[in-house]
């Protein structure tokens, strides 16, 4: 049996558990982000301050710039923590579908469910959005990019299990039911459109997005 010094096990306890400066660090930064969560869906993307933001969190500005380079880095974070968490809820709600269409609409379904409780960080993402300076930033997320792919995943299922022919132009389809889903949040945010109106929405476009592409 191999012997272990208490030096070593002391340096290997240190490399594994946190210090306690880095412990603050991770208490800092979530302070700030709870409080520009609340910020971002009480007062919309541009009119939450940093200055406002640390004041929530009860520190300085400091503190929050030490740990953040400016407001689209805290809404950044944010944003991709629930696209994380938005994804995983979409790749379980796909999981449960029976063909195609009944897929794609689970997966709709499961990103409006998702927000429905958020909508006003979600009015202030799709103010960010489109953005110049904004809408690259969101876009190109990679769990803003994951989602997309969920859509070309199963799509190419489709075409592999002969409900989709092979000339069914896959990129293009799942590109623009993307566009489709994204869409919708126009209606749920500034409409106030109920879930079944938006699952009715998504159903139609799907099957319009879809047409011409069935086998047979």
């Amino acid at each position: 049996m191999k012997h272990i010094s208490p030096n070593q096990v002391s340096v290997e306890a240190s490399v594994r558990a946190p210090t306690r400066r880095a412990l603050a660090k991770q208490q800092t930064r979530a302070k700030v982000l709870a409080a520009a969560r609340r910020l971002f869906s009480e007062e919309g993307y541009e009119g939450a301050t940093i200055r406002d933001i640390a004041a929530a969190a009860g520190m300085s500005t400091g503190a929050v710039f030490a740990n953040f380079t400016d407001k689209s880095d805290l809404f950044r974070e944010i944003m991709t923590a629930d696209c994380e968490a938005l994804g995983e809820a979409m790749r379980e709600a796909a999981a449960k579908g029976r063909g195609v269409e009944d897929v794609l609409l689970k997966i709709f379904m499961a990103g409006y469910g998702f927000y429905k409780s958020r909508l006003p960080l979600a009015r202030a993402a799709f103010s960010v959005s489109w953005t110049p300076d904004g809408g690259p930033s969101l876009r190109g997320l990679a769990p803003v990019q994951a989602m997309q792919e969920l859509f070309t995943e199963q799509l190419n299922l489709a075409v592999e299990r002969g409900e989709l022919s092979q000339e069914a132009e896959v990129k293009l389809r799942s590109q623009m039911l993307f566009e489709a889903y994204l869409s919708n949040y126009a209606q749920a945010i500034f409409d106030g459109w109920s879930l079944e109106a938006l699952q009715a929405r998504a159903r139609d476009q799907i099957r319009i997005l879809l047409a011409g592409a069935r086998r047979g």
